[in-house]
């Protein structure tokens, strides 16, 4: 026999999320109006690890830098559809085992192709 949801099973979660919402929201406004507002030239000025600040920080990058940030995150988040198919890949038979060979197997061309283009090369 199968149970079923009723919206009130949901009510415990909602609540937490009010709660934590609300501790969220009164402790940003508690510290806006009860904090030092004391500012000074020291404190707007900005901090580099207890360095003296040299030059301006708005220095460029390499591409390469933002090229492996933005490849780290496109393969973090694919890695991140495996997650239902491993909890469901029992009920999900062939047909969900041959959906996740194609899914891995574009992935795997997608990585072969970075690797052929030298994306991850700092050189």
């Amino acid at each position: 026999m199968e149970t079923q949801s009723v919206p009130v099973d949901f009510l415990p979660i909602v609540f937490q999320v009010i709660v934590a919402l609300g501790f969220v929201v009164v402790t940003l406004i508690a510290t806006h109006f009860l904090g030092p507002k004391r500012k000074t030239a020291d404190k707007l000025s900005t901090f580099e690890a207890g360095i003296k600040v040299v030059g301006n920080a708005r220095q460029p990058f390499s591409i390469k830098y933002f090229l492996v940030a933005i490849l780290f995150v496109l393969f973090d988040v694919e890695v991140i559809f495996m997650y239902p198919w491993a909890v469901n890949f029992r009920e999900l038979g062939m047909t969900g085992m041959i959906e996740m060979f194609i899914f891995m197997g574009t992935l795997l061309l997608g990585f072969i192709y970075i690797l052929k283009k030298k994306a991850l090369d700092w050189n």
